[in-house]
């Protein structure tokens, strides 16, 4: 099964455990057997190879930040594994646009941007989403086959293992969902949850632009003696 076929791949991994307890429940087999079935029948995103990205790139003893999306780019060449992140040579997607012209907001311009988020990762920003395929042009058409229990298993152990910092941007209402997770992990460790809208251009100006989360979590880690991400 294709799932499963990656996940063994990666077995190096501190997530390791984690993966093996989720793929021995009946709901992975479940979704493994959809994602294999969809893969055969249309095109899907992200490529196989990196469905599970967001983890291989960000160790869990590593993490400092999470910010969830909500399913993976679309349209061919843009989903990485990586939520909001496309390579570099591709188009900027206008979700990523919209991030980017916060950062500006935040930080000031810069003269060179990366689409390509692997650079977050490498700090301790876990970059995932809610649903982590996605059938071509058919935005969120696998939510609802078992990825969001997934996320939640993933999630309620990253906040479960470490008593580090701990950040949360949640942007749109699908992230803003597991919210609780985090907000209940701040009984052993110091937590920080941001939420506001997501920065599609359909939804950007309803409470994106101005919610500065980079700045917050910045000044959030360096409270709690940690060094602030480098986001720019």
């Amino acid at each position: 099964m294709l799932l499963r076929e990656q996940l063994d791949q990666l077995s190096y991994s501190d997530w390791a455990l984690f993966w093996q307890a989720e793929a021995a429940k009946p709901y992975f087999a479940e979704l493994d057997a959809f994602v294999t079935q969809a893969a055969v029948s249309h095109t899907i995103y992200p490529a196989a190879q990196n469905i599970f990205a967001a983890f291989r790139a960000c160790p869990l003893e590593k993490v400092r930040v999470v910010i969830l999306g909500q399913d993976p780019y679309h349209e061919p060449g843009q989903a990485m594994g990586l939520s909001f992140s496309v390579p570099d040579d591709c188009k900027t997607p206008p979700s990523l646009k919209n991030i980017f012209k916060e950062l500006d907001a935040e930080w000031g311009p810069v003269p060179h941007r990366h689409n390509d988020l692997t650079f977050w990762a490498q700090q301790g920003v876990l970059l995932l989403n809610t649903v982590l395929t996605v059938e071509r042009g058919a935005a969120f058409s696998h939510a609802g086959h078992g990825w969001e229990t997934f996320t939640r298993a993933a999630l309620d152990y990253l906040t479960a293992h470490g008593q580090t910092p701990l950040a949360a941007i949640l942007w749109g209402k699908p992230a803003q969902k597991y919210a609780p997770l985090f907000q209940a992990a701040a009984q052993q460790r110091p937590v920080l949850v941001l939420e506001s809208a997501h920065p599609s251009p359909l939804s950007a100006y309803r409470g994106f632009f101005g919610s500065a989360p980079f700045g917050k979590v910045n000044a959030f880690l360096q409270a709690h003696g940690e060094a602030p991400i480098a986001w720019q």
